[in-house]
């Protein structure tokens, strides 16, 4: 490590990954209440099962972009983290509001409290206090790093993630926004949700993949930001218009349909950049880095992103097809393999380069954490197959046919038992992953910690 302060990335990584435990372990729980819907019905409620597992996703990413910040800042910057002390009291905010989500949703307290309750939107149920918690925690890291790159060395890098993290920040506020009106309640709602993953948290992804391939493939610095800003505009430029993918059935005016449509469709670009960028810089590059699992995992984050967010997004984005397959199971397929490629395979390969620096030995058991990726992206995409051929069916029998929504879940219980199966490898592999990742080797313990590879 070049800057002491990168240290503080360390504990944002493993809450990061206890929380990543959590998720996984909801996902399987939430994966057999679908083939017994009974399980645990009167002890964990089905949508309070879900809301905990979609807020630990929601939660530990950011802790890992946080993470990343804290690592790679002082390295771009060149110069330590303005203020340590801020850091560690940012973190302690995240983990005293994360505490209280999660005993606000396990037992319903303070229901209808409209300081202390759970407040029902999707993916924003937090409390109002938590959210308040949120803001002022995210303002204490939007200082601390913009010092730190103020007063520093300004990088593409450092100017792509900024741009991302303010963004990022500044539309959560429109969590406090909540109209009567249902149509306009979703339109704010989906400048949270959409303009984060399909905007704001492109422009953290396309900076920490930089990153990562300025550091194991050792190509200039110039290729490089050169990729990240076209990679950027791209983002922007389809993601912000692509918000209309999302207005077609709530009550908005019909042009949406038509921006949605194309600019939706553009949405594929970026993805498709980024998957080209990190195999370019493979090929050009001149470094044999030890750490092959750090590029494993930041290949394998553009591929599965540009299939999961570009191909299986774009399969049902035109207003069209979008009549007959929203909501059903296509919608879960996208999600689940779209979030993992572009965002937990983002974050766990920021893990997996940092770790071994910040933990002071060689790149560990590579082995293990190779399989874990494999073990994990191999659930991910049987479970992203299973889903798709489970919301074509629903589709038709749905919506074409006109079935009952619960008489066509029955008849999809085939695909939830494969689901099922794909969530056993997928925790599977999360556990074999944080093994790999903080458990050292028996031969570095008999030696004594050695230093990571530069």
């Amino acid at each position: 490590m070049k800057y002491q302060t990168q240290k503080i990335a360390l504990a944002y990584f493993v809450v990061a990954m206890a929380l990543f435990a959590v998720q996984v372990t909801m996902g399987l729980v939430l994966g057999w209440i679908y083939i017994s819907p009974n399980f645990l019905s009167e002890i964990l409620p089905f949508n309070v099962g879900r809301m905990l597992h979609t807020n630990s996703l929601i939660v530990w990413l950011l802790l890992g972009f946080f993470g990343a910040a804290y690592y790679l800042i002082p390295e771009e910057a060149e110069r330590e983290i303005h203020s340590p002390k801020l850091a560690w009291l940012q973190l302690a905010i995240f983990v005293i509001g994360t505490a209280g989500v999660v005993v606000t949703y396990l037992f319903n307290l303070f229901d209808g409290n409209w300081l202390l309750g759970n407040e029902g939107r999707e993916f924003i149920e937090q409390p109002r206090w938590v959210k308040v918690g949120i803001v002022v925690a995210a303002l204490i890291f939007l200082y601390n790093i913009s010092m730190t790159v103020l007063a520093g060395r300004k990088t593409a890098i450092t100017n792509i993630l900024l741009l991302g993290l303010w963004g990022l920040a500044l539309l959560f506020l429109f969590a406090f926004v909540n109209p009567d009106n249902l149509a306009l309640d979703k339109m704010y709602w989906w400048y949270i949700v959409h303009l984060w993953v399909e905007g704001t948290w492109e422009l953290v992804m396309a900076s920490i993949l930089a990153f990562l391939m300025l550091k194991l493939t050792g190509v200039d610095r110039e290729v490089v930001e050169k990729w990240l800003y076209v990679i950027a505009a791209l983002a922007l430029f389809s993601g912000i218009l692509g918000t209309g993918h999302h207005y077609y059935w709530i009550g908005t005016p019909g042009y949406w349909q038509w921006i949605g449509s194309i600019f939706s469709s553009f949405e594929v670009a970026p993805f498709f950049a980024m998957m080209s960028f990190a195999f370019v810089m493979v090929w050009k590059g001149r470094r044999d880095h030890p750490n092959k699992a750090a590029l494993l995992w930041s290949l394998g984050c553009a591929t599965l992103a540009f299939f999961g967010a570009g191909v299986w997004g774009f399969l049902h984005t035109l207003h069209g097809v979008n009549y007959y397959s929203h909501g059903t199971q296509i919608t879960a397929a996208h999600g689940h393999l779209a979030f993992y490629g572009a965002y937990v395979c983002l974050n766990l390969a920021i893990i997996t380069y940092a770790l071994p620096h910040l933990l002071g030995r060689d790149p560990y058991n590579q082995v293990l954490n190779m399989v874990s990726f494999w073990l994990m992206s191999g659930g991910v995409v049987f479970m992203t197959f299973t889903l798709t051929f489970a919301g074509t069916i629903q589709t038709h029998l749905q919506r074409v046919n006109g079935e009952g929504y619960m008489d066509v879940q029955d008849q999809l219980w085939l695909f939830y038992a494969m689901r099922f199966g794909s969530g056993v490898a997928v925790v599977l592999g999360a556990v074999l992953f944080i093994y790999a990742v903080l458990v050292p080797r028996r031969e570095i313990i008999e030696r004594g910690a050695s230093q990571p590879a530069e």
